[in-house]
């Protein structure tokens, strides 16, 4: 199968459209895969499209049969050192929405969410999907709505019993940061009804916890 470039466009997009395109986007088509044909998408849909020869633009053409793998499943998620591979897995896997949650040991504060964001659009190019995940603005733990959202639940580790089932219509699910949530976190998440889930007897960084928690919910 012949791989064809695809072009992240944050716009509506029809055919016959032609949409200026950046330095980089000229730059990668004409130098890096030798090409002037790519797809366009955005918003759910994938069009084929060509770089002009001057390569300042792209011009649309028809849209394609590809429809969006992705999905409507919500992370929440504590930012943490290696935020950009989490974000890099979780938007290959369909993740519609990511919503960084500041909990009492969330220690990466000052995360550089434009680059982050970059990095998702990539991911979305890379994985065929015909969207890029929503990234909102970080918010803290005590405006969460703790109801119907599961959380990785690592007491599992040291003997708590275990849980693996996701009620299907919970889309949403959470998960801590590199020193896990403390007691209160997790009194405020019993309290309200949140589904507990097992990631397994060992303790796992946070970005592999958050790639298996969202497998976990996926299903």
């Amino acid at each position: 199968m012949k791989n064809i470039p695809r072009i992240f466009i944050d716009s509506d997009i029809k055919p016959g459209d032609i949409i200026s395109a950046t330095r980089d986007v000229a730059h990668y088509l004409g130098h890096v895969m030798r090409t002037n044909e790519c797809r366009v998408f955005g918003g759910g849909d994938e069009f084929v499209a060509k770089l002009t020869d001057d390569g300042k633009n792209l011009v649309v053409g028809d849209k394609t049969p590809h429809s969006d793998p992705s999905n409507d499943v919500t992370l929440y998620f504590a930012p943490i050192k290696r935020v950009d591979d989490l974000v890099n897995m979780v938007t290959q896997m369909g993740v519609a929405r990511l919503v960084p949650v500041i909990t009492e040991r969330t220690v990466a504060h000052h995360v550089n969410w434009t680059r982050i964001k970059k990095i998702a659009i990539e991911s979305a190019e890379q994985s065929n999907r015909n969207s890029v995940p929503e990234i909102t603005e970080p918010i803290p733990f005590v405006k969460l709505d703790l109801k119907n959202i599961a959380f990785a639940d690592e007491r599992t580790a040291y003997g708590a019993p275990s849980n693996s089932e996701i009620p299907s219509n919970i889309k949403s699910i959470l998960v801590g940061p590199e020193g896990g949530f403390s007691d209160a976190e997790f009194a405020a998440l019993d309290n309200a009804g949140a589904v507990p889930v097992t990631l397994g007897k060992t303790i796992l960084r946070a970005e592999l916890a958050a790639v298996i928690a969202t497998e976990k919910i996926i299903k």
